[in-house]
């Protein structure tokens, strides 16, 4: 088997990184492993532009997923699967639509939109998914509107205006 780079970038279709495992669930875009995250993956051998790949827990420092999760049906299996290609103290960084954004449902491929609460279950409610270990809410920051930016809304402001807030970007960190 070959050794990977650190860090999975998944959904890598519109935003392949060369330095990083590519996936993605459409093949089209030739990322380095075709996966539908939300189903079982650990003991899975890849054929990658790396070579012959085992697919392992804790096998990443670092997940990336941007614009991905909410085209997700089943979050929990794909959140339980990140959760466990993560090595402890790794990151999982997403980027996310808002709930109430303008923007969150106009792709009718979204499942779901996100909000400060959506994080709960896989931080503080942990237990109730059946996990035994977690993640930790290192970061999380509002991405403003167009608008927003255009008005000059100050970011104490947006939590009152959330339709000013355009998507979220959330670190995750995997105790």
């Amino acid at each position: 088997m070959t050794s990977l780079p650190s860090c999975l970038n998944l959904g890598s279709g519109k935003d392949r990184k060369d330095e990083y495992f590519n996936a993605d669930i459409q093949s089209r875009v030739n990322p380095d492993w075709v996966v539908d995250i939300s189903k079982p993956i650990f003991g899975e051998v890849v054929k990658t532009r790396f070579g012959d790949a085992e697919i392992k827990r804790g096998m990443f420092n670092k997940i990336i997923a941007n614009d991905v999760l909410e085209h997700i049906p089943d979050l929990v299996s794909a959140m339980t699967n990140c959760k466990d290609l993560l090595e402890s103290g790794g990151e999982f960084h997403i980027h996310v639509p808002y709930d109430l954004s303008y923007g969150a449902w106009q792709d009718p491929t979204h499942v779901r939109a996100f909000n400060e609460k959506s994080w709960l279950y896989y931080t503080d409610w942990h237990w109730y998914l059946g996990w035994k270990d977690r993640f930790h809410l290192k970061e999380l920051h509002y991405i403003k509107s167009p608008l927003a930016v255009e008005m000059d809304i100050k970011d104490e402001m947006l939590k009152i205006l959330p339709r000013m807030i355009d998507s979220m970007q959330v670190i995750l960190v995997k105790e």
